[in-house]
């Protein structure tokens, strides 16, 4: 039970001006432009439109100022402005096989078509502190792909399938509408596609720990990185009048293809089978967690037994929004009295029961 509590408007109108106080720090700093949090920030940025849902750069930095740094709370804000656009359609499905990638690596194949392309990445740095950073010495540019050559890539699962090995994408079922969890309350059991959605958009630290349970024998899991890929990709919509796509423009995203091995069942031979994650920005870790995850999920689809939390859709899904497990735990922090009062009563009961209880047997074997 809940109850509204009165006379605090002023208490409350005070913690926010202290609040702000706080956000805008020491006069004497500067105070950061969003334009310095997208270019200097960007990992920051693009897991809060990821977990988000909204594609903004800008929006994306405006709510990491006003959440001073929360990136959780940063995500609540982004969601709950999301709720308040339009929505004009739906894209066509992207096409991540031309993506122009900036990095895409494989740890399953040495030589690729296209190659091997390292990118920006913290996988060959020393994790020491760098002093000079403090300093705001300019480091020099590397040499930078141009568009103009950059190629499409095929899939690293496209070898794969060539042989056989792998189990294909599969058409979808005719008559299927993809869902859009934004829209429509989830329901359990999920399809794939609605499955992803949430995943997507789910919290990294906890999806995170959930992959790495799956390394450690907490599902049936060997997986092989088939493919991680960060790049552009273009968005294309169909407009009724006309007969070609219109391009809207591009997005950057992550996609990992993960490969596990599949001894094969009744209906299928042996093969691979894969795990898929896609986000928004640069975001690898989040879409390798992702795709482990995505596999662990399909337990029952490949006639495998559930033996751990990360092949329990509904537990994985149920838990895995950050926005809703904030709400949820920090909801303890609101004025909870009446329930309160009501357990201390009946602990109070429950205590003097005891307690007379205990004196009568201890007078009973006294007297015997």
């Amino acid at each position: 039970m809940y109850v509204a509590v009165k006379g605090g408007e002023a208490a409350i109108r005070n913690a926010h001006r202290l609040l702000a106080d706080r956000r805008r720090g020491d006069r004497s700093v500067p105070a950061l432009r969003l334009d310095q949090i997208v270019e200097q920030l960007g990992l920051g940025v693009d897991r809060v439109m990821s977990e988000g849902s909204l594609y903004d750069r800008e929006l994306a930095a405006l709510a990491i100022v006003q959440a001073r740094g929360d990136l959780i709370e940063a995500i609540f804000l982004v969601r709950a402005y999301r709720t308040t656009l339009p929505r004009f359609g739906y894209t066509r499905p992207i096409d991540t096989a031309a993506m122009l990638a900036e990095r895409r690596v494989s740890a399953t194949y040495k030589d690729l078509p296209g190659g091997q392309v390292l990118g920006p990445t913290f996988d060959y740095t020393h994790r020491l502190l760098d002093p000079e950073l403090a300093t705001g010495a300019e480091v020099a540019q590397p040499d930078r792909r141009e568009d103009a050559d950059a190629e499409p890539m095929p899939r690293v699962s496209d070898i794969l399938g060539h042989e056989g090995l792998i189990e294909a994408d599969g058409p979808l079922p005719a008559g299927h509408v993809t869902g859009d969890i934004t829209r429509e309350p989830m329901e359990f059991p999920m399809d794939r596609d609605t499955r992803l959605q949430a995943l997507s958009r789910g919290d990294e630290g906890f999806l995170l720990a959930l992959a790495y349970s799956t390394q450690r024998g907490y599902a049936r899991s060997h997986p092989f990185v088939g493919e991680v890929r960060i790049g552009e990709v273009e968005l294309e919509l169909d407009v009724p009048e006309l007969d070609f796509p219109v391009t809207l423009g591009r997005i950057r995203v992550t996609e990992c293809q993960m490969v596990n091995q599949f001894k094969g069942s009744a209906k299928a031979p042996p093969q691979f089978t894969r795990g898929y994650g896609l986000v928004f920005g640069q975001s690898e870790r989040k879409a390798m967690a992702m795709s482990l995850c995505d596999r662990a999920l399909r337990a029952s689809e490949l006639g495998e037994d559930i033996t751990a939390a990360a092949q329990d859709e509904e537990f994985v899904i149920s838990h895995s929004d950050n926005v809703q497990a904030t709400g949820f735990v920090e909801h303890l922090k609101l004025p909870h009295y009446v329930d309160f009062q009501a357990e201390l009563d009946l602990v109070r009961r429950m205590r003097a029961e005891h307690e007379a209880k205990s004196a009568d047997e201890t007078h009973r074997e006294a007297a015997e």
